[in-house]
Parts: structure tokens; C-alpha cells; sequence
């Protein structure tokens, strides 16, 4: 463990001295902010976020007004991690669930530098770890233990009901830092209410081989949801189209979702290093901040 720590402690570090060259000194963190409770209520500015109008004073027709908020020193950052089958894909030690779990693990670190509150909900079709939001290095500890440590009692998927849970749970608006390659369906209702509620970040795990199947005949492919094998032939050309196809235009329709209700998101591929998608996460979010 203390050898886990020391590593992701490593990644923590660098993106902080690349996100601080980045932003030339002016880098806050990409958890400053968001928890927040209400403070007063301004003229609304062009580029405010629209979920901040607070439309029974805009009502009486004096012109539109949004709320603004002060920081609370208590904010917590909640980590929603997907731990389903679909994610045991990828090279051996760069399978999208070592990928999430690490970044997981750096942005843990990351939130307790900067004296917020973390939890962790960890989530197949059904509960599978939960820790309630706490600081100091004993709670790092702790969740970087329930990140690492923990073995599935399902590997079904169930986003719909990890985002039901997450809405009866946390009734504090808090960060939500949600860790899946996203490979379900039925969850839009429930992602969009948490994006109400709650500052809402969506990172997006992805492996070369969903959207480029190599050309290998009749091969046995194994579904660790499911627990089956299914055998299919990779060398039709229609097969390969069409699985790169239903994952681009599902990638496409979570980005879509995201932009429209306010939701970070960023993508991470098991090929790339996740410390410069991460920097890019930062910069984005400190410059809206500024701009609110």
C-alpha cells in the first residue's frame, strides 16, 4: 500500500507543477468552488450557468437575476466509480479499471491537499463500497484502500441505479466526479438530475480495441457481465463497422448530454497518459469559475 501511495502521490504532484506552468500562477484547483452555498442575488451576465437563475425574483419583471454563492470551507468531493465487467479491457496493468481506479486514487490525493471532504462510491449493477465523506490522511487512506482493495461481488452494470442511489445519498450539493467507460443505457434521466443538483464531472474510460476490433476470423469473445462466451466472426467487415460505429455514436451522445446539462467531461483512453487530459480538466474549469 505504501508503495500505491507513493506512486499515485507522484502523479498528484506532476499534475499540480504542470497545471501551476500551465495557468502561469494563476491555477486554483479543479475542486475551488463548487462547493458553495447561496451568498446573494446579481443582475444576470452573459455566460452565467442557467441552473443559477432564480426565476421567482426574475418573475416580478425586473430583469433576470442568478444566484451566487460564497464557498463552503466543507465542501465535499464524492467519486463515483464504476467497477463493472465491461471495464476489465485493455492491455494487462492498462485495463480501463486500472486506469479509473488511478485516477481515482491521484484526484483523492488531489482533493485532500486541498482540504475538501472525499467519499466513495464504488458501483457494479448494485452497491458495492461506500465511504461517507471525511478529510485528513487517514480518510486518503482509507478510500485509496476501498479503491484498490475491494473485490466485486457483481460485475453487471447498472449506471441508472449507481446515479438513484447518488441522488438519495448525497443531499448536499457537492463535486461529483463520476469514473466509467459509460457502456450502458437507460441512465440519462438520473445523470441529468445529479447535473442539477450537484457539480457534476464526467470522465469517460475508453480501449483502442471498442472502436478498431482487429480482423482475427471466428474467435471466442468473452462477456465478464454476462459470464458467457459468444463466438463471432471479426473478419466481416460489416461486424468491425458496425461495433466502431455504436461506439462513436454513443461517445457522441454523452458528450452531447454533457454539454447541454453543464456536465464536465473529459475522456480518457487506456493508450494516453491521463495526467495532461487531467490539466486540460483544470484549466476548463478555472476559467469558467472566473468567468461566473
Amino acid at each position: 500500500m505504501k508503495q500505491l501511495v507513493k506512486k499515485l502521490r507522484k502523479y498528484e504532484i506532476m499534475i499540480r507543477k504542470v497545471a501551476n506552468n500551465h495557468l502561469q500562477g494563476d491555477y486554483q484547483s479543479i475542486f475551488k468552488g463548487a462547493g458553495l452555498e447561496f451568498d446573494d442575488l446579481r443582475p444576470y451576465q452573459y455566460g452565467d450557468d442557467i441552473r443559477t437563475i432564480e426565476w421567482k425574483v426574475s418573475a416580478k419583471g425586473h430583469g433576470t437575476f442568478v444566484k451566487t454563492y460564497k464557498e463552503d470551507k466543507e465542501q465535499s468531493v464524492y467519486f463515483l466509480l464504476d467497477i463493472s465487467g465491461s471495464q476489465d479491457i485493455g492491455d494487462r496493468g492498462r485495463k480501463k479499471i486500472d486506469v479509473g481506479k488511478e485516477v481515482a486514487g491521484v484526484l483523492t490525493l488531489a482533493a485532500m491537499h486541498e482540504g475538501s471532504q472525499v467519499g466513495l462510491l464504488s458501483f457494479s449493477d448494485q452497491k458495492e463500497k461506500v465511504i461517507l465523506p471525511g478529510k485528513g490522511a487517514r480518510q486518503g487512506i482509507k478510500i485509496i484502500k476501498g479503491i484498490f482493495n475491494h473485490e466485486n461481488r457483481s460485475f453487471k452494470t447498472d449506471l441508472n441505479e449507481l446515479f438513484l442511489f447518488s441522488l438519495n445519498l448525497i443531499k448536499k450539493r457537492s463535486i461529483i466526479i463520476v469514473i466509467s467507460d459509460f457502456i450502458d443505457d437507460g441512465y440519462e434521466r438520473t445523470f441529468k438530475a445529479l447535473a442539477e443538483k450537484h457539480d457534476l464531472v464526467a470522465i469517460q474510460l475508453t480501449d483502442p480495441r471498442e472502436s478498431a476490433l482487429p480482423s482475427l476470423g471466428i474467435i471466442p469473445i468473452y462477456d465478464k457481465e454476462e459470464g458467457k462466451t459468444t463466438w463471432v466472426n471479426t473478419a466481416f467487415g460489416k461486424f468491425s463497422k458496425r461495433i466502431s460505429q455504436t461506439f462513436s455514436a454513443d461517445r457522441l451522445s454523452l458528450r452531447e448530454i454533457c454539454k447541454k446539462n453543464q456536465i464536465n467531461y473529459l475522456s480518457i483512453d487506456t493508450s494516453q497518459d491521463f495526467v495532461l487530459p487531467l490539466i486540460e480538466l483544470f484549466k476548463y474549469r478555472n476559467k469558467t469559475m472566473k468567468r461566473g
